[in-house]
């Protein structure tokens, strides 16, 4: 039995405590919202954001930071922009070579990095590694069996953390590719915004299947710009995670998409959805693409929707007229 504590209360938090748990170990849950902690409590369950998922009165529940001082792993799990400030809390409790496993999903806005650079910039004595896939909070707090990926550049933390968090329905494979991993879980949330303006334009299957493929390789030949392995892109981090939250409608960007397909005004539609991290990474990644001059149409059509009022027709019919190429072409 480990002890873990999950920095994070949210629906993908929740369902990771519950998840390492029902494995047998011993889980802190911790959020800086008293009144989410609270309603935890009074309710053994996130109504809110994971509705039906039963939260065990033997996992504490705590505002209190300082429960990461005796941690045997720490998984991050907080929204994008709260991991620096988060990290900054812990870092007088967290003891030295702790094992922290990120499974926040997106890219530093500030710094165009992906999130190991900065946790391992403000905690530089812990082991750090990333937890990535195709995983729906909903599915994996319920016990539905589902692969994800650690990485990590040190090969052994990314198999402890196998080796703590694996059981019969939560399998993970391990990887060294932390760029990566990271990137096919940031980037795929703009794919799915893409996919549901697709849904909500009422377009087919196969617009979808062209839309993922092409997808697919846009985010690959950014990964391999920044330094990561090509074969990463096939796998769970993403591939298997572009399908999961291109076709559910357990996806929030996906949801936030149909909508804006279907006329609304981009920015009220993801404020009614709540936290779409496709929206908020998109401008990041536009960036990213520019700067390291890498073609990433479907991205740049997504930008242009959603920030410079292009209509979701006029950018579909933009990306069908462009010229002529070979299908394995940069």
């Amino acid at each position: 039995m480990a002890k873990i504590v999950v920095l994070g209360a949210g629906g993908w938090g929740t369902a990771l405590g519950v998840m390492a748990h029902r494995a047998g170990n011993d889980v802190t849950l911790w959020s800086p919202f008293e009144q989410e902690i609270e309603e935890i409590r009074e309710h053994s369950e996130h109504r809110k954001l994971l509705p039906g998922v039963a939260v065990d009165q033997s996992i504490d529940l705590t505002t209190d930071i300082s429960c990461v001082k005796d941690a045997d792993l720490v998984i991050i799990v907080v929204p994008s922009f709260a991991v620096k400030s988060t990290c900054e809390q812990m870092r007088p409790y967290l003891k030295n070579n702790a094992l922290l496993a990120i499974a926040a999903k997106g890219i530093d806005e500030k710094n165009y990095c992906c999130f190991s650079e900065i946790v391992e910039k403000e905690l530089p004595s812990a082991r750090v590694t990333v937890l990535s896939g195709p995983s729906h909070a909903e599915e994996v707090g319920r016990g539905i069996p589902t692969s994800v990926v650690s990485a990590s550049k040190d090969v052994k933390a990314a198999q402890e953390v196998q080796d703590i968090l694996m059981n019969p329905t939560f399998r993970i494979y391990s990887s060294e590719d932390v760029v990566g991993v990271q990137l096919g879980g940031a980037l795929k949330n703009v794919i799915a915004l893409c996919a549901g303006i697709c849904d909500g334009l009422q377009m087919g299957d196969n617009t979808k299947a062209a839309l993922m493929t092409r997808g697919l390789a846009e985010i690959k030949r950014l990964g391999l710009a920044m330094g990561a392995k090509a074969e990463t892109f096939s796998g769970l981090s993403g591939m298997g995670d572009l399908i999961v939250t291109c076709g559910s409608m357990h996806s929030r960007n996906r949801r936030a998409g149909i909508l804006i397909g279907q006329g609304q005004n981009p920015e009220k539609a993801v404020k009614s959805i709540g936290t779409v991290e496709g929206y908020y990474v998109l401008k990041t990644a536009y960036a990213l693409a520019k700067q390291k001059g890498v073609e990433m149409p479907i991205t740049n059509a997504c930008y242009q929707i959603c920030f410079e009022g292009q209509s979701p027709r006029d950018a579909i019919a933009e990306l069908m007229g462009r010229p002529k190429k070979h299908e394995q072409s940069q």
